[in-house]
């Protein structure tokens, strides 16, 4: 009978997976199993596979202002072998690039080097992202609107918003209040259901962080009178908004994912896939078992002397068997969170031809839709045939509400309609269609969420549970911030510090974290 203690994690995104390889890789002292409700890995960073047209639900670029992070990624996924490859740097030091000579069945385990293009349509015309004062955007705008801008960028630099205290406070401090209604408010309100003014400045703390009209300016100057010389990927003096490379797993984000499973399981771990948590026994203190409902609607419960949750914080106070304080209780199962549907188009074209963007963000107003990916931008091999265009078009909305309830031959109808409506595609030239539907996807910082740090204090004085990720911590995180998380907890758990304050930390300053030397 083995002594070792057990592990459990909750969920096989990229924070719990992190967390199973870190404390299996570090540590012989654990037996780890991974419940994961679903049938896949990587959450929702994973790749879906349609008639072999692969789709990255959300888009997820690998890139990471953390050293820790950029090489724990490539330790996993080498750079691509070849010339176009030949002079990427990281930090001053020549990349490993992956021939896998030795091994041809490992030919796709490779990151490729992409670059990175985001636009904003509005008014018909795209604009760049993020939004730069440049002679393409004064053109699209006109003279009276740049006027406006210029004109009341200047007097926020001059009467800030004080107190700061929501998101619309953040952005018109950052951009001003014409720039803000031209090209933030309706979006964000687009992506969020609900007003800017009703959302805390947390979120554009978290995704906006340094970015403002005087940086963007002075990177396109920047740009202009660039120097060549090899790129450095870490881009560590470069807003992350604003980065032009990014590292991309050949078959996409959840290739990642299946590869660190795959060591995880031959490190020992167990990884139990279509197990939901139903149940957490134990006390406002120690977590003793976890319970999972399988597909086959059987209960197993799984001992625990470690807990790693990256489930939706309102989901795990229901899953609690024990008493906790009722109020944070209602405060942590009643928070929100905004859910999300991709509609994958395949098509023979788009309207105005070949784009490079890997995202388009819709401003137009009159449709639902959010953004519109190009997958054969984020990776060629995502596209079964190379002469045609596979889409992924973006749409957000809370689960029940009338998007989310319409039938998925409905949905894909106005999908295709408003393609048409605001002039990228033609109707004609849909070659085939499928939907995904992905719940709780963004935890959203409206509502009891202006109390959540007393559910932090109950959460930290359980002494073996450890809320990581993105919806076991209720923050819009990236998957780098998530992975962080993971790691930290696993320092945490090793060094025997029972303080988690460090973790609620990660992604929460101006600038990132994690861009400090670790």
């Amino acid at each position: 009978m083995s002594n070792k203690k057990h592990a459990v994690v909750i969920g096989a995104g990229p924070a719990g997976l992190t967390a199973a390889y870190e404390l299996l890789s570090r540590s012989e002292d654990y037996e780890v199993t991974i419940l994961e409700s679903s049938n896949y890995m990587g959450g929702i960073s994973r790749t879906v596979n349609y008639k072999g047209n692969r789709m990255d639900i959300g888009g997820h670029r690998f890139f990471s202002k953390s050293d820790r992070v950029m090489q724990w990624w490539l330790s996993m996924m080498p750079i691509e072998k070849g010339a176009s490859h030949a002079h990427i740097h990281y930090h001053g030091q020549a990349t490993e690039v992956a021939g896998n000579e030795a091994n041809p069945d490992k030919t796709n385990l490779v990151m490729l080097l992409r670059n990175r293009l985001s636009r904003i349509y509005f008014l018909g015309k795209f604009f760049s992202y993020p939004v730069s004062l440049n002679l393409q955007t004064l053109r699209n705008l006109g003279v009276v609107r740049v006027f406006n801008i210029v004109f009341s960028y200047a007097k926020i630099r001059l009467f800030p918003r004080k107190p700061e205290i929501t998101l619309e406070d953040f952005i018109i401090n950052r951009f001003g209040k014409e720039l803000y209604h031209t090209f933030f408010k309706d979006y964000t309100e687009k992506v969020w259901g609900f007003k800017c003014h009703e959302i805390s400045k947390d979120w554009g703390a978290q995704r906006v962080k340094g970015l403002s009209v005087s940086k963007a300016m002075v990177h396109a100057v920047r740009q202009m009178f660039r120097r060549k010389k090899p790129l450095d990927i870490g881009q560590k003096t470069t807003e992350t908004s604003l980065i032009e490379k990014f590292l991309y797993p050949k078959l996409g984000p959840g290739q990642m994912w299946e590869r660190v499973a795959e060591k995880v399981q031959e490190m020992g771990g167990r990884i139990l896939t279509e197990h939901a948590v139903v149940k957490l026994d134990g006390s406002s203190l120690q977590i003793t078992s976890v319970w999972a409902k399988t597909s086959h609607g059987e209960v197993v419960e799984f001992q625990s002397d470690l807990v790693f949750s990256t489930m939706p914080v309102k989901d795990l106070f229901e899953a609690f068997s024990f008493e906790t304080d009722s109020t944070v209780k209602s405060i942590a199962t009643t928070l929100p969170y905004r859910d999300f549907i991709t509609v994958g188009l395949l098509c023979k074209k788009l309207k105005p031809g070949t784009l490079k963007d890997n995202w388009i963000y819709i401003q137009e107003r009159g449709v639902n839709i959010g953004r519109l990916q190009i997958f054969n931008n984020w990776s060629p091999y995502l596209v079964a045939d190379a002469k045609t265009t596979w889409l992924g078009l973006e749409y957000f909305c809370n689960e029940g509400d009338a998007l989310w309830s319409l039938t998925d031959e409905a949905f894909k109808a106005m999908a295709i309609a408003e393609m048409e409506q605001i002039g990228l595609l033609d109707a004609g030239d849909v070659l085939d269609s499928t939907l995904i539907r992905m719940p709780k996807t963004y935890p959203a910082y409206t509502g009891s969420y202006s109390e959540f740090s007393r559910v932090i204090a109950c959460l930290n004085q359980m002494q073996n549970l450890y809320p990581i990720g993105r919806n076991g911590m209720h923050k819009y995180n990236n998957s780098d911030h998530s992975m962080l998380t993971a790691m930290t907890a696993v320092d945490n758990i090793l060094a025997g510090n029972s303080n988690k304050d460090n973790l609620w930390q990660i992604n929460t300053e101006e600038e990132y974290h994690e861009a400090k030397s670790e």
